[in-house]
Formats: structure tokens, C-alpha cells, sequence
């Protein structure tokens, strides 16, 4: 499979079985390098099967992908190394400290120590907790830890960011800063693949696919994708577009 200079992430049928439950079925997509790029599907649909997929954390069962330029079978550590990935579930120390954590999160990435000083001046600063540096990580409210997630994922500066329903169980206001980050990072040159089942996130991705029993059921801008389903309806919105797919395939 050839690679674009232009393209980020590039699979073809794409597949993961789990003995005979299919996850994830024989899907073809790109991303584009700079862009966000929204992955949306209601819980079990085989969004957090793909990204690991893709963050080379499980290998697929057949089908063609590279990431960063790399092939996901082969290259699963030079994979590890050009991105930064953010799952749904917490995954930093909760009895560590931010700044132990962001120490600890240096040497997993290989960042050179002569640089480990101004990475976490960096990280501190973009993520606001100066000023708990030193407290337990399980002591921060749910929007703090989670930013500290997300500049761990940060640290040796990634090509590509995969963040895994990442404003889940946090408050609006919160999921609103974070997304201003988010837009910050893709302007500066940053490729942002995020999984969501919230469809007012993904008005911030230029492009979107949705994915429903392991297929993609509908792929697009959120302007196009609404558009194609409700030509006639122009108060439709996407939650419109998700019912409407997620029920007729459900069916």
C-alpha cells in the first residue's frame, strides 16, 4: 500500500475478530496530516478496537494500515514513538504526583533528560496544575487529571494524537477548554484523531466518520453528512443523523 506524504493515517479493510464476534469489519478510511479527524459511533461499535488498532497496542486480524508513515504490523514501536494516544479510561498513577507522572512519562517516550526540564515547565504550564505539581493525582477534580492525560500524551511533541473519548465524565466547561486546546494543537500543525459518541464535538473535526456494528456507516464533513441525509430538513443536526443511522442499522 503506497503512503501519501499528505496523509497521516491510511487503512484498508481494516479487520479485528474476537474468535467469531467481528469488531471491527473490513473498514477503509484516511487522515489527513493537520486535520481532525472525528470518529463517532455509540458505545460498542468498534471506535476504541480501531485506535488501538492503529496505536499499535493490538495487532488486526487482516487488512493494510500505516500511521506516521509506519506499517501497523510490523512497526508497532516506531508507531508508539511518532504518536501520542490518550484512552477513555485514566491511565496515569494515581499515587504519583503529576509532576512524577510527567517524569515517568518522559523516560516511556525516550525524551533525551537534557530536555526533561523545559517538558515539564511545557506541560505544567499548557495543563495549569503549577500549582498542584506536587499533590496526589487522585486528589485533582476529573478535568485536571484528564488535562494532565492529555499533556503526558504531549511530551515528546507527536506527530499524530489520538485521544479516546476523551471529554467523557468531565463537565461542559471543561469539555469546552479542551477543545479550544485541541483546535490550538491542529493549527500549529498537529493531527488530531478523536473518538466521540458526543455529536456537538464533532462540529469542531473537518471530517467525520461514523461507525455502527464494526462498519462505517456514513462519512463526510458534518455539513455534508447532514446535508446527504436530510436534504429537506434544514433544522437537521447531526444527533439527528446519529439516531436515524445508529437505528436503521440496529435493525
Amino acid at each position: 500500500m503506497t503512503a501519501f506524504n499528505s496523509e497521516a493515517v491510511r487503512v484498508e479493510n481494516l479487520e479485528k475478530r474476537f474468535g467469531r464476534f467481528v469488531a471491527v469489519d473490513r473498514i477503509s478510511f484516511s487522515v489527513k496530516r493537520g486535520e481532525i479527524f472525528g470518529f463517532l459511533g455509540p458505545n460498542g461499535a468498534g471506535k476504541s478496537t480501531t485506535i488501538r488498532m492503529l496505536c499499535g497496542i493490538i495487532s488486526p486480524t487482516s487488512g493494510q494500515g500505516q500511521v506516521a508513515g509506519h506499517d501497523i504490523y510490523g512497526e508497532a514501536e516506531e508507531i508508539k514513538q511518532a504518536i501520542g494516544y490518550m484512552s477513555q479510561k485514566f491511565s496515569l498513577y494515581e499515587d504519583m504526583s503529576p509532576f512524577e507522572n510527567i517524569r515517568f512519562y518522559l523516560g516511556i517516550y525516550s525524551v533525551p533528560q537534557e530536555r526533561w526540564q523545559e517538558r515539564i515547565e511545557w506541560v505544567l504550564d499548557i495543563t495549569r496544575l503549577k500549582e498542584v505539581r506536587d499533590r496526589l493525582t487522585r486528589e485533582l477534580p476529573p478535568g485536571w487529571r484528564q488535562r494532565l492525560a492529555l499533556g503526558c500524551a504531549l511530551l515528546h511533541q507527536p506527530e499524530i494524537l489520538f485521544l479516546d473519548e476523551p471529554t467523557s465524565g468531565v463537565d461542559p466547561i471543561t469539555r469546552r477548554q479542551f477543545w479550544k486546546f485541541i483546535a490550538r494543537l491542529a493549527r500549529e500543525g498537529m493531527t488530531v484523531f478523536v473518538t466521540t459518541h458526543y455529536m456537538d464535538e464533532a462540529r469542531h473535526c473537518g471530517r467525520i466518520i461514523m461507525i455502527n456494528e464494526g462498519k462505517i456507516v456514513a462519512s463526510g464533513s458534518p455539513e455534508q453528512i447532514v446535508e446527504e441525509m436530510f436534504p429537506e430538513r434544514p433544522d437537521a443536526g447531526l444527533n439527528d443523523v446519529f439516531i436515524h443511522l445508529m437505528t436503521r442499522e440496529a435493525h
